[in-house]
């Protein structure tokens, strides 16, 4: 085999590989789009005269828990754009909403700039560290795929808690992963 036939297989493999990367990008931004159809259902049912209702004394109140979720895709974003966010010299403040169509605009602002920088996105952009922390002390250790991760599952954890909210409040549950006792379409 010359050295020619040689370069050749290594430039061919190393295509195969950024196309198999690139796969995984796409793969992000699929359910990346499902979730964010999911939660803006979700959030569109948020009753502002509940803002200040929760149900339990450990629980968020529903506004704080809707304007999380809403706020949730702005990590993807974070985590292409940043090595890391530090609460001591940036403190979050919860945006200012006063209905559930506040909610969805943030969502929706949120989850286009997020796929904007997940569509212009690396391998070596995923491969980068992430770090969230307090000050000096570390809360999040991640790859920046792993930041992208963790905002998916949190954006399904929180969403799930949501229901519960609606549920236990009498609001009809859109389905997320298939049907609800409320919502047969799948």
């Amino acid at each position: 085999m010359s050295i020619a036939d040689l370069l050749l297989m290594e430039l061919h493999t190393v295509e195969k590989t950024k196309q198999k990367n690139m796969e995984i990008i796409k793969l992000l931004l699929k359910e990346y789009e499902a979730e964010f159809n999911t939660t803006k259902k979700f959030l569109a049912l948020v009753p502002a005269d509940k803002f200040d209702w929760a149900p339990h004394e450990k629980s968020m109140k529903m506004k704080s828990l809707a304007v999380h979720i809403a706020d949730l895709p702005r990590w993807i974003s974070l985590a292409l754009t940043t090595d890391g966010l530090d609460f001591e010299t940036t403190p979050y403040t919860e945006p200012h909403v006063e209905s559930a169509d506040d909610l969805v605009k943030i969502l929706e602002e949120n989850f286009a700039a997020g796929k904007a920088d997940l569509e212009k996105a690396t391998e070596e952009n995923l491969n980068g560290r992430w770090i969230l922390s307090m000050g000096k002390q570390v809360l999040a250790d991640y790859s920046k795929y792993e930041t992208i991760r963790h905002s998916l599952s949190q954006t399904t954890h929180h969403r799930a808690q949501l229901g519960v909210y609606l549920r236990l409040l009498n609001i009809p549950i859109p389905g997320s992963y298939g049907p609800s006792a409320d919502d047969q379409s799948f």
